[in-house]
């Protein structure tokens, strides 16, 4: 598969691949990282593994649940036994470089004892990851890991600096390399790509919330998607939109097969439609005529969906989306990735609204940003804005108060103090931690 990549995207995939140092691959919205994440898993020369904090995340890379790959419990780990089976073993032994994707969303407790069960299969015992090249992508002023109950939080208050994945104890003994990627593809506007760097890092003066106020305070089109902070919210707009127009509701029914596994469907199950319903693509086309985000209005639906994307009709048939699970192949003595499940639905999801966190990775021209009473999560504000391509697409369903935006304090810690190097400036492979420059890239 070919992905045309940047300078900076090829130069960073090159030190992935002639090093064996663990990487930090982070960025603000629209530099690329999936982009790059793609290119590596296509044209690595390494035995790699991709997994992802969740179900939906693993699907969108290719890759196996961290949960599933390692034959990790859900919840708290902590110092449990770890039990292997020989299938396990074998896989885990045959690893050259785990990615992991999403990275901001596993906890320091899970990538722990990640590095306990590398270390364990491939009997390393003190060596970090069990001599695994790791390599993450992420960027934790977007999505931060989900806390657990009461319990869970004392525990990571008595045992961790904080839960994030940066300090986690395997990086008292291993050396994290973190890359920036700098040069933004989703803003062409430099003076909006500024703002959101001053939303990102929670230094918004006055004069950028007056101009982000007074952009967002117009009337919003009738075809602006709505990015709302909660489900209930997006599922409202949704229905009372579908239920407004004329012609009568068709069903399309997902077909699944095999160990798909639970409810954590990439599309809905039973999708509902209706000639004239706004829609959002899913999946990107093999044939470049959408990509995942793209927004279209449905013109005709028979057994495929007819779909108007900026004036032009596409025909639209249902997608396959695998399941894989990685295994070790004693003949061939490498890894497979083996097909272990398959849920088929057209790659459409109604767009009158989405949440924020469903926004994730998407590219808007126009979107009312309807924050809803107040922001309950770190880096929601900054995910909703930066999917906009520029200031004159943003409406607000009501102005930006200070207290949207916010930035975890252990983020901003981390972010602060931890050296790293820019990836324009990776004229060779060699270690990020050279760099003593501990200023943020992203402000320079």
């Amino acid at each position: 598969m070919s992905v045309e990549l940047s300078a900076e995207q090829r130069a960073v995939f090159e030190y992935i691949e002639s090093t064996r140092d663990h990487v930090f691959i982070t960025g603000r919205a629209g530099t690329g990282k999936s982009t790059l994440l793609n290119h590596l898993s296509w044209n690595t020369e390494k035995q790699v593994v991709i997994c992802a904090p969740t179900g939906v995340a693993a699907l969108n890379v290719g890759g196996q649940t961290i949960h599933s790959l390692f034959r990790l419990p859900i919840g708290l780990i902590a110092d449990a036994e770890l039990r292997q089976g020989p299938d396990t073993r074998k896989l885990l032994n045959t690893i050259d470089t785990l990615v992991i994707d999403e990275v901001s969303m596993v906890n320091a407790d899970l990538l722990d004892a990640m590095d306990r069960s590398l270390r364990k299969a491939r009997g390393r015992q003190f060596e970090p990851f069990g001599g695994v090249q790791v390599v993450m992508f992420g960027d934790p002023y977007q999505l931060p890991p989900v806390p657990g109950d009461g319990d869970e939080r004392a525990y990571f208050t008595d045992h961790y600096r904080s839960m994030w994945f940066f300090d986690a104890k395997v990086w008292l003994e291993a050396q994290l390399h973190i890359i920036e990627l700098a040069t933004v593809h989703r803003q062409r506007d430099d003076a909006f790509a500024a703002m959101l760097t001053a939303v990102r890092h929670g230094r918004v003066t006055a004069d950028v919330a007056q101009q982000l106020n007074e952009a967002g305070a117009r009337p919003a089109p009738d075809d602006a998607i709505t990015l709302a902070t909660r489900n209930d919210t997006v599922s409202r707009i949704n229905k009372a939109a579908l239920e407004r127009l004329p012609g009568k509701l068709k069903t399309a029914k997902a077909d699944v097969n095999g160990d798909f596994g639970g409810r954590n469907y990439p599309a809905d199950e039973a999708l509902e439609l209706k000639p004239g319903a706004h829609v959002m693509f899913l999946r990107n086309d093999p044939d470049q005529r959408w990509v995942n985000g793209t927004l279209g209005i449905v013109r005709s639906i028979r057994d495929t969906v007819w779909v108007s994307v900026d004036g032009e009709d596409f025909e639209v048939q249902p997608s396959v989306w695998e399941k894989f699970k990685y295994s070790y192949d004693p003949d061939k003595k490498e890894l497979k990735k083996d097909t272990v499940g398959e849920f088929q639905q057209f790659p459409l999801r109604l767009a009158w609204a989405v949440t924020i966190h469903k926004s994730q990775g998407s590219t808007y021209d126009r979107a009312v940003v309807d924050l809803g009473n107040r922001v309950f999560s770190a880096g929601q504000t900054y995910v909703a804005l930066s999917r906009l391509t520029s200031l004159d697409g943003l409406y607000l369903t009501r102005p930006l108060r200070p207290a949207d935006i916010i930035v975890d304090v252990d983020v901003r810690r981390f972010m602060s103090e931890s050296p790293r190097v820019v990836a324009t400036q990776l004229e060779a492979p060699k270690p990020a931690a050279d760099s003593t420059d501990p200023a943020d890239p992203a402000d320079a």
